[in-house]
């Protein structure tokens, strides 16, 4: 059974870092490329960052770069989402997504698989 969970999420302070982790099971992990979404209370989804199936291939939204890395463990099927700086803004419910094209890309609608999320809330 295709599964991807993710963990890492809580409260943090402003400025502060989290690494997000999304771990995959049930399926031929190499084969996919890997976005990470977010969606705040009454916005719309959006792509934070993805990495190709080959881990070559990174990029990230115009708010997230510089502050944040993706970054891929094939032999552990494993996805990261390193993130500094963290600002109000971040606050959100994150997910990971598989997609089995290998090219990344930060559009939600093409990928078929998806976690349950974790919760970050960046707050004093």
């Amino acid at each position: 059974q295709l599964q991807l969970v993710e963990s890492g999420g809580g409260l943090v302070q402003p400025g502060g870092s989290l690494r997000l982790s999304c771990a995959a099971s049930g399926f031929a992990f190499n084969n996919y490329a890997i976005g990470w979404f977010r969606q705040a209370p009454g916005q719309e989804r959006e792509g934070v960052s993805c990495v190709s199936s080959g881990g070559y291939t990174a990029n990230y939204a115009d708010s997230v770069k510089g502050r944040f890395t993706i970054s891929r463990d094939n032999a552990n099927n494993t996805v990261y989402l390193q993130m500094n700086s963290l600002k109000p803004e971040d606050t959100a419910i994150y997910y990971c997504a598989a997609r089995r094209n290998g090219y990344c890309i930060r559009i939600g609608a093409v990928y078929e698989y998806w976690g349950q999320g974790t919760q970050v809330t960046v707050s004093s």
